[in-house]
């Protein structure tokens, strides 16, 4: 059964019934570029009063570390009630990429530092074939244990002020574990996707995925370190299930703003 596209209505072709089963074809194979592109955003908000972060107390290089405020990220609040680290991404396969960023060799490094005894971001988000530049910006050493499963290990030891640069080929299904050994209340996640359609709340809660097809209904997926797969929430007003953490949208010519994406605190326990 074919599907009447109103793209083409608008356009005002009008095909007959060969050229439609040409065009019709072409459509079903995929092959057809995205005519626009436009930006998914929303924001995570906790329904409840903020939780207070428990303190960590360094217990190595406490002359450098003993010196910052360390907290467990697990699940970071914002006062006005923002969760920061929820990770979003397109978890469909043949989602159609803008030509632009096809190729994550072409991409702007992502980039996880060592700093103040922590690394900065608790969660970050790269595409398959984009460089990874892992920094060091403390005085004393780290190394940074990058915990993947499809792609080769990675355990670069970081000295002060030095850099040491990684690239993965595949993606990896869950969210890979980076700790340092030598501090070992340090603790960070990476997000490799084979796309680059993903992002990372900010601290307020909020998130922009730009560039994506338009009209296109994909698979998204959510997750958070302490939530899981976040298969339960309210948006725009009415309960949501979402099996998994998966969702399925359709970002609007012009873009879509999905607001506030309300999250119970009992997905936290």
């Amino acid at each position: 059964m074919f599907r009447i596209f109103p793209s083409l209505r608008h356009k005002g072709l009008q095909l007959t019934s060969g050229a439609f089963a040409m065009v019709s074809v072409t459509l079903l194979a995929g092959s057809l570029p995205a005519a626009e592109w436009a930006t998914l955003k929303g924001r995570f908000v906790y329904d409840g009063a903020a939780p207070e972060p428990a303190a960590i107390t360094a217990d190595k290089d406490v002359a450098v570390c003993g010196k910052h405020k360390l907290v467990n990220e697990e699940l970071a609040v914002s006062a006005d009630k923002g969760i920061a680290n929820v990770v979003i991404f397109v978890r469909s396969k043949k989602v159609t990429v803008h030509p632009d960023l096809e190729d994550g060799s072409k991409a702007e490094p992502a980039v996880l530092d060592n700093k103040d005894c922590r690394f900065e971001p608790h969660v970050g988000f790269v595409q398959t074939g984009q460089t990874l530049t892992i920094k060091n910006s403390d005085p004393v050493g780290h190394n940074s244990n990058i915990a993947t499963m499809k792609n080769s290990p990675s355990n670069s030891l970081i000295p002060s002020n030095g850099s040491s640069d990684v690239t993965f080929s595949r993606d990896e299904a869950i969210p890979a574990t980076v700790t340092c050994n030598i501090h070992p209340w340090m603790k960070a996640y990476l997000v490799i996707r084979p796309n680059p359609y993903g992002a990372v709340t900010a601290a307020d809660g909020s998130f922009e995925i730009e560039n994506l097809p338009v009209g296109e209904e994909l698979e998204f997926q959510l997750w958070h370190e302490k939530g899981g797969y976040l298969d339960e929430f309210v948006l725009d007003g009415k309960k949501t299930d979402a099996k998994r953490g998966r969702i399925d949208l359709t970002v609007k010519a012009g873009g879509t703003d999905l607001g506030d994406i309300v999250i119970s605190p009992k997905l936290f326990k």
